[in-house]
């Protein structure tokens, strides 16, 4: 474990539907070390999706405050927003959200093109990213030639290739079967264990929950539990 990554103090986030208040997250306190691998659970509408959106700087909080690297990123203007998602957050999502024209490398090297990264130098990153990934020889493939474990892994190579302080995944199992699961779970617990990602990871799924050093549960916009476990491998 390292520094303090992310710390968020009495974190509030209220819709309004029809001129009613509806609170989604209801004075959430957390914090995450560098290095951390930390599932999030609950049921449909406890807050762990509103929660992971405000991580990724998706969204703002209604009141609180947000604290990554020691900086209030919830204060920040959209573009400031915008540049801390590009070069400090990686993501993942359930549905891989993959360009379909564009192949493997392309897909990846998206982030990279508003990066300080010169531009001769951004097609070996993501080529290297890729290899990584044991995809060398699928760079070139289009999403449509590929597994649907290896487009996950693309997508994971994707918030890779900027190095980012923090891997957030929603559900990044979905739409896997058991085998393409386990594989991409292991890849994570491999990234977290042996490169010191930090990774915040929301599922449903009490097995997949399990590769994580800790597990958060949200009930009611709340956190109503928070344990460490010792994490599959």
């Amino acid at each position: 474990m390292g520094r303090t990554l992310i710390e968020v103090t009495d974190l509030w986030r209220v819709y309004t539907n029809g001129g009613v208040e509806v609170p989604a997250l209801r004075g959430v306190s957390l914090r995450i070390e560098e290095g951390e691998f930390v599932a999030v659970m609950g049921a449909s509408g406890s807050g762990k999706s509103t929660f992971l959106n405000l991580l990724g700087c998706l969204d703002r909080p209604t009141r609180g405050h947000y604290l990554l690297r020691g900086r209030d990123v919830a204060q920040l203007s959209a573009d400031d927003r915008a540049q801390v998602r590009n070069r400090e957050i990686g993501f993942v999502f359930q549905s891989f959200n993959l360009l379909p024209r564009a192949t493997a490398v392309e897909n990846v090297e998206l982030p990279l093109f508003y990066s300080p990264l010169p531009y001769r130098q951004q097609r070996p990153r993501a080529l290297e990213a890729l290899a990584a990934l044991g995809l060398a020889d699928r760079a070139h493939h289009y999403p449509n030639q590929l597994s649907g474990g290896q487009q996950q892994r693309v997508a994971i190579a994707r918030a890779l290739v900027n190095s980012p302080a923090l891997v957030l995944a929603d559900e990044p199992t979905g739409n896997l079967d058991s085998q393409a699961s386990a594989e991409l779970m292991q890849l994570l617990v491999g990234l977290n264990r042996q490169r010191g990602v930090t990774i915040v990871l929301v599922t449903h799924e009490p097995d997949i929950a399990a590769y994580a050093r800790r597990l958060v549960q949200f009930r009611d916009g709340a956190i109503i539990a928070d344990q460490p476990q010792e994490g599959r491998s």
